[in-house]
């Protein structure tokens, strides 16, 4: 690059300010200043990534529009994927530009925007549809700032710990990224109560204080290494993986009679176009001299395996996370007394111990990782994930609270085991100057995880409601004096209407029979219909079909996942001090050292 040159000129001027920064090396304090900033930093964006999930019906009731309306449904969809998908998209090229500008320069900006993003959805001045696209294009704003953040918050801990402390700093801010996707259920429940804008208001003083903190506290520890953005790498990345995802999103909905599109010829077109131009991506990456996206990176077996884990953990992780959240407030709440309007906020505070055993085994499995090595922890923790899937097949829909807060204590300790080491060994085996990148690449894993489990996960479930649901629905409403008109088009309605409706803590049967038809019951009819019992006892056939299902996939993800991490072989873990600019030597394909 041409230093003569406006775009030379600045990226001198950059490298130059990064030498000087580096020439007096961080004191031994530092790596704590770096774990407990870039710990806050994936905890706020990982809990906003879930925060609106819980807090969905206040934030529609607050704007004034109905998400289950006809034409509405798209943002219903965009206000809880639009977080999901940019992210999934975005972090490894925010990565790669991490490797090149400065991994911390770019995590600060992040902050930075993501403060700013967070005040403007709080300040949301719009009604109805408009007020909706407003939050939609902020919290894809967000979602950047974000991105930038979990992007780079490993790539900077490694740079800053020794080896011998890696796992144990890598556990702690991976199980807190973890743990901020239930605690984020756990805070939209508790702030929507209050109002439905205090749901975006408890992110401004979070982030305005990581902003000043970071820019105030972190160091460049890494030289930026010289190269040139992959322009047509970040294209067909972006575009491939977008309209893929896009597309499995899509075939959630129902589609020509069909309960789910996936014969929707758009979204055949998504699926097919979004494979298309990866595989265009694919080939553009083997051809460019500085690619964005390090595909030999997968010749290094830690590295492939544990990817490999991560991306089927987070699609099973994702399926248990939503499916629970239905069980809960679609039947096993209503069941016990409460509310439908007030089950966002109660299966929060029920799903707690999936999130107290992460925060238990992370740090725990990282420490022990690094002096053990992280193929056992990881693999065992695994098989604890799958065993606690099975458990949770066994049990019938209307519980006990005791066993069932057990297997999710049980699951939470799996993926605790599961996650640090993981991180750690991915993180560890790759060459310093690419970090960021395999940061990077290591987040869209999960990330994109996260986002399929949605489409996949939902569409067996409503696979499975498709077959038996209408015709329980059907008799169901027709013995308590639903004219059987009414019942049976009430009974051909999508099923994915009736699961949103318990997503959202409405009442389904109340919204199913809006619009004059519970008016002409009688009393006790109306009373019966849309009381705590009638609809959980009435779809808890159909429902734990479904539910066998996804639990059934969950569980096989999850054996799959143990066995790529069994073979993920070992890779060099030489103690070395953290990095300072000089460049390590790559690792050898599958490692041979010692044993991880």
């Amino acid at each position: 690059m041409n230093a003569d040159t406006p775009e030379g000129g600045i990226r001198a001027r950059l490298l130059a300010r990064s030498a000087r920064q580096r020439a007096t090396p961080p004191g031994p304090g530092y790596k704590w200043v770096a774990l407990s900033n870039t710990t806050l930093g994936v905890l706020i964006a990982t809990m906003d990534a879930s925060i609106v999930i819980i807090s969905l019906p206040a934030i529609f009731r607050g704007i004034g529009l109905d998400p289950l309306a006809a034409g509405n449904i798209g943002y219903l969809l965009w206000m809880i994927l639009g977080y999901l998908l940019v992210s999934a998209v975005l972090v490894v090229v925010l990565g790669r530009l991490g490797d090149m500008f400065g991994r911390v320069r770019i995590y600060n900006l992040g902050f930075l925007v993501f403060a700013l993003a967070s005040i403007a959805l709080s300040l949301d001045p719009l009604r109805a549809g408009a007020g909706a696209l407003w939050l939609i294009l902020w919290r894809i704003v967000q979602a950047f700032g974000g991105s930038m953040l979990t992007a780079n918050s490993a790539a900077i801990l490694t740079d800053a710990f020794p080896s011998r402390q890696r796992g144990m700093a890598l556990g702690i801010n991976q199980i807190t990224a973890l743990a901020g996707q239930f605690l984020g259920l756990l805070a939209g429940g508790l702030l929507a109560a209050v109002d439905w804008r205090a749901v975006f208001w408890v992110s401004v003083p979070i982030s305005v204080t990581g902003t000043i903190w970071s820019y105030l506290s972190l160091r460049e520890t890494a030289a930026g290494g010289r190269g040139r953005v992959d322009w047509l790498g970040n294209l067909t990345f972006a575009s491939g993986a977008g309209i893929l995802l896009a597309g499995i999103t899509y075939g959630i909905q129902p589609y020509g009679g069909h309960p789910t599109g996936w014969t929707n010829p758009l979204v055949l077109t998504g699926l097919i176009g979004g494979v298309f131009l990866l595989l265009v991506f694919c080939v553009v990456e083997n051809k460019v001299a500085e690619p964005m996206f390090r595909l030999s990176l997968f010749k290094v077996r830690a590295f492939a395996a544990g990817n490999l884990a991560a991306l089927l953990t987070a699609i099973a992780r994702g399926g248990l996370q939503f499916m629970l959240i239905i069980w809960l407030q679609g039947i096993w709440l209503p069941l016990h007394g409460y509310d439908f309007e007030d089950t966002p906020l109660w299966a929060g505070i029920f799903m707690l111990p999936l999130t107290l055993g992460f925060l238990l085994a992370g740090p725990v499995s990282g420490y022990l990782s690094d002096r053990f090595g992280a193929r056992i922890f990881s693999t065992a923790g695994l098989l604890v994930v799958a065993g606690s899937f099975l458990g949770l097949l066994a049990l019938p829909v209307d519980f006990d609270y005791g066993p069932f807060a057990a297997l999710l204590l049980l699951n939470g300790l799996g993926q605790g085991m599961f996650s640090s080491p993981n991180t750690s060994s991915i993180m560890g085996s790759v060459p310093a100057k690419y970090r960021g990148v395999a940061s990077g690449m290591r987040s869209t894993f999960q990330n994109s995880g996260t986002a399929l489990s949605i489409g996949v996960f939902f569409s067996l479930m409503v696979s499975g409601l498709a077959a038996t649901l209408p015709k329980t629905l059907s008799s169901g409403l027709a013995a308590h004096g639903v004219p059987a008109a009414t019942a049976h088009q009430v009974a051909s309605l999508p099923p994915v209407s009736t699961l949103f409706a318990t997503f959202l803590g409405n009442n389904p049967i109340g919204h199913l029979l809006a619009g004059g038809t519970l008016d002409q019951l009688t009393a006790a009819q109306r009373a019966t219909l849309t009381g705590h019992t009638f609809f959980p006892e009435l779809v808890s056939g159909p429902f734990h079909h479904g539910l066998t299902i996804v639990f059934s996939v969950a569980a096989g993800m999850a054996l799959v996942s143990a066995v790529a991490s069994a073979l993920r072989g070992g890779h060099e873990r030489a103690d070395e001090a953290p990095t300072t600019g000089t460049e390590q030597p790559a690792p050898k394909p599958s490692g041979a050292a010692r044993p991880s």
